[in-house]
């Protein structure tokens, strides 16, 4: 066992904080864990967001810089302006605490790894993307420059402590960058209580007839939403009855989708909640007949997907790796990413309870049983406890 087995961390965030979203979400209950470790937790985050409490970490933001406002999951302008802000925050951090170890989420494994240079700190590398396949998945004009990209993903990894990687795709392409690297899979969790409180009752406040298909998260390009609504209007038109509940999106993205469901004819049957807190998840999933991930870009697995498959509830998807490194056929329908393919899924399973039933049933047991917030808990101690051993002997090769 190491001498040092509690750390002080500063983990490096690029996220608004606190939102309902699947990034501030797993961000949010890494720190929680991590501080239930018995570490010294400082959290760095940007400043937009709800402002809250938790229990043994120090959280911190960067400077808010005027006009910058509603900053988007992925990458923008001004997701790099707060990253430049992040960079100097954390640099007068570093000045002021003695952090053993960052933790950097994304894109700021690349502040990281200057912070490194300047004060003599590793870092982790926590991959919750593949920073080069996001940038080319969303602006495809820079395809051309895929590879270097690469080469400097390459380089944070191979110039980290240990990565931490969200799914089997990203676990793949940390060890094709360094086989030698310490790799902990360390994938996002149901985030349904046993109990799931609410009073909000979709049918009746939509005077809904019919089954509800439930879509949870984003509404950013790469989640498929178009590809959604453009399937749900051929299922329409093929004479099937049900609705498309929408939970989630700001909203100048909303009103965009709102007009597209007008555009298309299937607003009558399509409805925009808005953003709702996480600890309702349960009660909207409760109330869905089928769960929806259209997504049509990304490697990394939707962090919604565990909370689907331990809703029990039928979950209908595309049929890519995104998805089916946790997916199969057994606990869930998988679509191609195509409008027909996307109709054909909605209209089996809308017309077929006892198959949505069945691929529930089988599909809340695997959530149960592999992605359980004990399993997280031992893995993300297995990783750190390593993390300890590998800064202790590093400190004693400084001075000896």
């Amino acid at each position: 066992m190491s001498e040092i087995d509690k750390l002080r961390i500063l983990v490096l965030a690029p996220q608004p904080f606190f939102q309902h979203r699947g990034t501030p979400i797993a961000i949010k209950l890494l720190v929680e864990e991590l501080a239930l470790l018995g570490h010294d937790v400082h959290l760095l985050v940007f400043p937009e967001g709800e402002k809250i409490d938790i229990a043994g970490v120090t959280i911190h933001r960067c400077v808010h810089v005027p006009g910058v406002k509603n900053v988007p999951p992925s990458i923008s302008w001004k997701k790099i302006v707060y990253d430049a802000a992040m960079f100097f925050k954390a640099v007068a951090l570093l000045r002021r605490y003695d952090f053993d170890v960052l933790h950097a989420v994304e894109e700021a494994a690349f502040i990281a790894q200057v912070l490194k240079k300047m004060f003599r700190v590793p870092y982790i590398y926590d991959m919750d993307s593949s920073l080069p396949i996001q940038i080319v998945d969303k602006l495809q004009f820079l395809s051309p420059l895929l590879k270097p990209l690469q080469v400097f993903e390459r380089v944070a990894v191979r110039s980290s402590i240990g990565v931490v990687a969200v799914c089997k795709a990203l676990e793949d392409i940390a060890a094709k960058h360094d086989p030698d690297k310490r790799i902990a899979r360390l994938e996002d969790i149901s985030l349904l209580e046993d109990e799931a409180p609410g009073d909000e009752d979709l049918r009746e406040k939509y005077d809904l007839d019919g089954p509800i298909m439930l879509y949870v998260g984003n509404l950013e390009g790469y989640q498929g939403i178009d590809l959604l609504f453009e399937g749900f209007q051929l299922a329409l038109e093929r004479g099937c009855a049900g609705n498309v509940v929408i939970i989630g999106g700001t909203e100048p993205a909303i009103d965009s989708y709102r007009k597209k469901a007008e555009q298309l004819g299937i607003a009558a049957h399509t409805y925009f909640c808005g953003m709702r807190p996480v600890e309702l998840l349960g009660h909207y999933l409760k109330q869905a007949d089928i769960l929806l991930s259209p997504r049509i870009q990304g490697n990394n697995t939707p962090m919604k997907l565990y909370s689907y498959l331990d809703s029990g509830k039928a979950v209908l998807a595309t049929n890519l790796f995104t998805h089916t490194q946790v997916l199969s056929d057994e606990i869930s329908y998988l679509v191609a990413p195509e409008k027909s393919a996307m109709a054909d899924g909605m209209e089996q399973l809308l017309n077929d309870r006892e198959l949505r039933e069945r691929i529930g049933s089988r599909g809340r047991q695997l959530a149960r049983e592999n992605y359980s917030l004990g399993a997280f808990r031992r893995k993300l101690k297995t990783f750190y406890q390593e993390i300890c051993l590998a800064i202790e002997t590093n400190q004693r090769k400084r001075t000896s």
